[in-house]
């Protein structure tokens, strides 16, 4: 007759348990997954069922206690890892929005704002159109997969364990937050750049002929510009958002690689 030692017990709860909560995180965080839009209980199951999956591809664990002291480190160590992982893809659809919210400002837009789903605040309307084209063009190209993909190799580039999430990690993740920065001015560039020639432009012409009214000109001539400067622009987002999508994940690899350091039990 077979028996059942809590030793086996444990490991078996820890071979769910573990896996569980570093998914978990990352579908709480990474885009898409993380909409509000996405109930509490989607998120759950969906963790679920992809722990389910992968959980008997990971190896053994640490012969630790889930409801110990060092379980609970791996618990917050693996909550910490997803976290990390989700807000690096995240980095990328800021960097796309702040573009939206530049272009927005120097069409003249700043005022117009919309509700954004994915962070529950408002934002410019035009940041939060580059957002949808580029959430659709994620989906377009099973991005969605490619994150889950990297999550899924991550426990074997960071395996389960008594590590720690190193400083060298955290500074990854910091630096990579600049993306943010050099994306969304690298997206807004062209409308800001003939903005600015057009903004000239209508400096030169109201001093050629001061009794032009340049408030009723220069903001539907702005407005117009920047429309027309962007509609030309959506076909070079394509391959720019495709490479920027891979650049994320392979940052979240990243992340995990740099998190692994010694053993500190």
């Amino acid at each position: 007759m077979a028996s059942l030692t809590s030793a086996q017990l444990d490991l078996w709860i820890a071979a769910f348990f573990w896996p569980f909560f570093r998914i978990l995180a990352l579908v709480t965080t990474a885009p898409l997954f993380s909409a509000p839009g996405v109930s509490a209980q989607t998120k759950i199951g969906l963790s679920f069922v992809l722990t389910v999956a992968v959980a008997p591809v990971l190896g053994p664990m640490p012969a630790v206690q889930v409801a110990s002291a060092q379980g609970l480190f791996i618990m917050v160590q693996q909550i910490t890892i997803g976290v990390a992982m989700g807000m690096a893809m995240r980095v990328v659809f800021s960097g796309i929005e702040m573009a939206g919210n530049i272009m927005g400002l120097q069409m003249g837009l700043g005022f117009a704002t919309f509700f954004d789903p994915q962070n529950s605040t408002q934002v410019p309307i035009l940041g939060q159109f580059l957002e949808l084209i580029a959430m659709l063009f994620f989906l377009a190209i099973n991005g969605h997969l490619m994150v889950i993909t990297a999550l899924v190799e991550s426990f074997q580039v960071l395996p389960i364990g008594m590590h720690t999430f190193s400083a060298q990690a955290w500074h990854t993740l910091a630096l990579w937050g600049g993306e943010i920065f050099r994306a969304g001015v690298l997206i807004s560039l062209p409308v800001v750049a003939v903005l600015m020639m057009t903004n000239v432009a209508l400096a030169v012409l109201t001093r050629a002929a001061p009794q032009l009214n340049i408030f009723a000109v220069g903001f539907p001539l702005t407005i117009a510009v920047g429309f027309i400067v962007t509609y030309l622009s959506m076909g070079y987002f394509s391959p720019l958002f495709g490479g920027m999508f891979e650049t994320g994940v392979q940052m979240m690899l990243r992340v995990a690689a740099d998190a692994k350091i010694s053993a500190v039990f």
